[in-house]
């Protein structure tokens, strides 16, 4: 019987190694996904119509300035250099918990739940990240439409609630959803972007722009040219930031890991999808971003950046797509848009909290478990809907202005759990690349190529790890007007409590429970191992 057969129909996940282990909680349903269906959880996941709405302004106003287009080519290259380790490693370990069970694998139980738990948290909050940004495109949208002033915590409640319905059945479904919204707003970010080719640029198409060593220049003030922002010159930027948001840009495309077992061939479905959302999500935000600011001219890119964000692209858009009508559409799709990454965010974190909680004894019947007819982790779902709406409710109830969409959906939902996430899954992601060496190259479980196992992961953690400092260095540029808050305060001190939390609890295991600890990261699809 080949690979391609025993993988479609989708064993249980197993330890084969150890039978001591206690058994799984439940079974997601196998063979849900193909390609493309995990491709386009992954891609929603980065959400491309939100990325480029919500970020690339913040980054040519404050960060790297009309270099925002490098910044987004260096990331491409960095975490291209961390994905060539993270295929490897996926091409032997199959699991919903992807980096918890890839880090177990590499550095060992402990480093595997820490890290595990950590990448948890990160894709809890982004989902009440992204339902911040939705509620504010929503807002607006209904107000340039309709001219109503709909509460924002009405919209975020209207979100949460349609996630988590479709959080609760089969994933294929969400996959339908997802692929439809995406390909809408690839198609007219796409579009846009080869109408500046074809329309041309006042200021022409400086190469500059997209140069990977220019993404460390920061903004100069104004962004080089005497426009104005709230009737003060536009303070200087901050590459880190410009930096920063480009790799938040990303964030999610990793997720193709966490669907393996829902997929018909995860050895090859999951490297594949990875490869191809990291590489086409980078060569597609670095030409988009570059023909938006080519095809609106440098200074009024940068004035409408700090002025008017989605300005920056729906001006553009009714310029030279069509006039009015084309604006409605750019406006639905980045609340269709950002609502799918919601969705996507939800599932991650959903299969994050089941893949831990099918290895913990008192967790097997509640987070580790799955539902009968649609093998979803419906419980976990259900947990993180409900910790999606005390996020949203405490930005709402307990933040300064909360109850404006501005700064508390955009400013302090949004931006603070955006930074708070990222910060946490740029940690994990280099200490995968330090996993994917050892379990290569010190236990060496599979014969490893020294490049593509051994140096490439290297100089894609050390990237990574240089954005982590780079964000530290320049942490409270990053909170804008939330950086006074108490939330802000407490962030670096949440994901590093976090992690220290979650490794003191691997190790009480160790002691205390050690078949329970044995099952650590450990649960995988059996063939995945040959």
């Amino acid at each position: 019987m080949s690979v391609d057969d025993l993988t479609t129909r989708a064993p249980a996940p197993t330890v084969p190694d150890d039978p001591s282990v206690p058994a799984a909680g439940g079974r997601l349903r196998g063979g849900a996904l193909g390609l493309v269906g995990v491709l386009f959880m992954a891609v929603a996941n980065a959400a491309p119509i939100t990325a480029m709405t919500g970020n690339l302004p913040i980054a040519v106003a404050y960060g790297n300035g009309l270099y925002a287009p490098a910044g987004f080519l260096l990331a491409t290259i960095v975490l291209t250099l961390f994905t060539v380790g993270f295929v490897a490693m996926a091409r032997h370990i199959t699991t919903a918990g992807a980096f918890y069970g890839f880090i177990s694998h590499g550095l060992g139980q402990v480093w595997g739940m820490a890290a595990g738990v950590l990448a948890t948290m990160a894709y809890v909050v982004f989902e009440g990240s992204i339902v911040g940004i939705f509620s504010y495109f929503a807002h607006d949208a209904l107000g340039q439409w309709f001219g109503w002033d709909v509460d924002w915590l009405l919209l975020a409640g209207v979100c949460i609630a349609v996630i988590g319905v479709l959080g609760y059945f089969d994933i294929s479904v969400a996959a339908v959803v997802l692929g439809v919204f995406l390909v809408a707003e690839v198609l007219l970010l796409g579009a846009l972007a080869v109408s500046v080719l074809v329309r041309g640029s006042a200021d022409g198409f400086d190469l500059g722009w997209v140069d990977p060593v220019n993404a460390f220049t920061s903004a100069p003030e104004g962004g080089g040219f005497d426009v104005q922002a709230a009737g003060s010159t536009i303070a200087a930027g901050s590459a880190a930031i410009g930096l920063f948001f480009a790799f938040w840009s990303w964030v999610g495309f990793e997720t193709t890991a966490v669907y393996g077992e829902e997929s018909r061939n995860p050895k090859k479905i999951v490297p594949r999808a990875t490869l191809i959302a990291v590489v086409g999500l980078g060569l597609f935000y670095t030409f988009v971003s570059w023909m938006v600011i080519a095809g609106t001219g440098g200074a009024a890119a940068v004035d409408k950046s700090a002025n008017n964000a989605i300005g920056l692209f729906t001006d553009l858009a009714s310029a030279n797509l069509g006039g009015r009508w084309v604006v409605d559409v750019y406006l639905v799709l980045i609340v269709s848009g950002s609502f799918a990454c919601a969705l996507a965010f939800h599932n991650a974190a959903a299969r994050y909290m089941y893949a831990i909680g099918r290895e913990i004894p008192g967790l097997q019947r509640s987070l580790g478990a799955t539902h009968a007819a649609h093998g979803s982790p419906h419980i976990a779902s259900l947990v993180q809907t409900v910790v999606t709406v005390l996020l949203t409710v405490g930005f709402y109830v307990l933040t300064v202005g909360g109850d404006d969409a501005l700064q508390g959906a955009y400013v302090y939902e949004y931006g603070l759990l955006a930074l708070m996430g990222t910060m946490a899954i740029l940690i994990v992601q280099s200490i995968c690349s330090v996993a994917v060496i050892s379990y290569f190259h010190v236990k060496k479980v599979h014969p490893g190529n020294v490049l593509t196992t051994g140096v490439i992961p290297a100089l894609g953690g050390l990237g990574m790890l240089y954005v982590v400092y780079l964000l530290f260095s320049n942490l409270d540029f990053a909170g804008g007007g939330a950086a006074g808050s108490p939330f802000f305060a407490a962030m670096p001190w949440i994901v590093l409590g976090v992690f220290l939390a979650a490794g003191a609890g691997a190790l009480w295991l160790k002691r205390a429970r050690p078949r329970t600890f044995e099952a650590i990261g450990r649960t995988v699809l059996v063939e995945t191992l040959d």
